[in-house]
């Protein structure tokens, strides 16, 4: 079905004064600080909390942390997972913080982790796919980045020299893709939109230049017993894209500027999360990021 959208003239791209008037039109629905900031000051006791950055926009600033393993050894492999790249997405954001509150210390012995859990509070706060300026930062992980929030954190990595072997990426997949985003994306664009057919259930994304089909069945298996996996459309695709196998897509990562092409880790994947589904609730979707994470270290452990 194509949507028109309520900002700009149907053909014509955005200039200033539409991305302008876009983000006059959004507000904040929820506090980055009270929902994560004060989590990762709980974690202070068992990891390092460091400050890799600030987003600076007109009205506020926001504070960007890693949470990173105490005892870092050179010698062992490193695990990178990311949340919030996209900040509506609730349970990349709390399921990368479960995994630090529940799961990280049981992989300390093999792993130096360390996790970004909400890459873009502004998104985050507003329930947003896109930054302030109407960039969307989950295709904007290229040399010279536009958004403030890849930037941030591929200069942190660069300068602390963090090579990952295991890179976890946590998203999801709502109804407002399809509402909302995917006709503010064409509007933006000038372009027609022609909304996807939303996946009921948990599915990967593997990076088509590594894509480690083990791995990504492995975390597929952890997955199977917290939430159900998303079946195939008539096409058999999941939002357009062939399933290569049961839950599992692919994309060429870095030439679209996605987070999981980021690094050159081994062993990597997107999740995507299905919260809109009436087989599912929160509590579920962010145990299903974790056991992703689990999942993915799990088999990782003696091939890194």
């Amino acid at each position: 079905m194509t949507q028109h959208y309520s900002i700009g003239t149907p053909g014509k791209p955005w200039g200033d004064a539409e991305k302008l008037q876009w983000r006059a039109q959004q507000s904040k629905q929820r506090d980055y600080v009270d929902d994560v900031v004060r989590r990762i000051d709980h974690l202070r006791e068992q990891f390092d909390v460091e400050t890799y950055g600030e987003l600076n926009y007109d009205e506020r600033s926001f504070p960007l942390f890693v949470v990173r393993s105490r005892n870092w050894h050179v010698d062992r492999p490193t695990v990178l997972v990311t949340g919030g790249v996209h900040g509506y997405e609730t349970s990349g954001v709390h399921g990368a913080l479960y995994f630090l509150e529940t799961e990280a210390v049981n992989h300390l012995a093999r792993f130096n982790i360390i996790v970004a859990p909400c890459l873009s509070p502004w998104g985050y706060e507003t329930i947003n796919r896109w930054n302030p300026d109407a960039i969307d930062p989950n295709r904007s992980f290229v040399s010279n980045s536009p958004a403030q929030e890849t930037a941030l954190i591929m200069k942190y990595l660069k300068q602390h020299k963090i090579a990952p072997s295991v890179h976890v990426d946590l998203h999801e997949t709502t109804d407002t893709d399809n509402s909302e985003f995917r006709p503010a994306l064409a509007a933006r664009e000038g372009t027609t939109n022609d909304n996807w057919n939303i996946p009921d259930g948990f599915y990967l994304v593997a990076d088509s230049s590594r894509q480690q089909a083990e791995f990504q069945r492995a975390i597929i298996e952890t997955v199977k017993p917290v939430t159900h996996i998303a079946p195939a459309d008539e096409d058999g695709c999941l939002i357009g894209a062939p399933m290569i196998q049961e839950g599992v897509i692919e994309y060429d990562a870095k030439p679209l500027g996605l987070c999981m092409g980021m690094t050159d880790a081994k062993f990597v994947t997107t999740t995507e999360v299905y919260p809109d589904s009436p087989n599912t609730n929160p509590v579920e979707c962010v145990d299903a990021q974790v056991a992703a994470v689990r999942g993915a270290l799990e088999f990782a452990a003696d091939k890194c």
